[in-house]
């Protein structure tokens, strides 16, 4: 099952391979990974904190969540061969549950260059939109949409919230 969601792509497939950047630990369940780019995040800790206090928020549990961090190349790649769609995007996120109740497992793919441009664009600092695309991407997960003007209200909304508590 799979369907566009906006800017960014939400579907149910299996997860691609990809290179991991930074020290995995046991019994962590939401990774960074990279590919096709040098590319690393800031404040790591704080951020998996962040986006696990945003799935307890929003009562979900979860199981292994991996960000992967990537170019509009290889974003393009993906894009075109798992949705036959020829347009950059800032995100695709596959839902990797085989029920929608599952604890989420995911793989969410994100075009540093896409949050870069965007970011220039919207006059935002770049690790504001980074944060508001990795929490969008989750918010997607835990069943927010943004086909229509009030569910595109309620999840910038919510982003926003999110957002606001990281940064306290």
């Amino acid at each position: 099952m799979f369907g566009l969601v906006g800017s960014d792509l939400t579907f149910f497939a299996p997860a691609l391979s990809c290179t991991f950047a930074g020290s995995l630990k046991p019994g962590v369940m939401i990774r960074f990974f990279q590919e096709e780019i040098s590319f690393r995040l800031k404040e790591i800790r704080r951020v998996k904190h962040w986006l696990g206090q945003v799935l307890t928020s929003e009562g979900r549990n979860h199981g292994d969540i991996n960000y992967i961090f990537c170019n509009d190349a290889y974003l393009l790649k993906v894009n075109q061969e798992y949705l036959q769609h020829d347009t950059l995007t800032d995100i695709i996120t596959f839902d990797n549950r085989e029920k929608p109740h599952d604890p989420i497992e995911a793989d969410i793919y994100i075009s540093v260059e896409r949050v870069r441009e965007n970011a220039d664009l919207l006059k935002l600092a770049f690790e504001q939109e980074l944060k508001r695309v990795m929490v969008h991407g989750l918010l997607h997960l835990c069943g927010y949409g943004d086909k229509t003007n009030a569910e595109k209200a309620a999840m910038r909304q919510k982003e926003n919230d999110y957002l606001q508590q990281l940064s306290v």
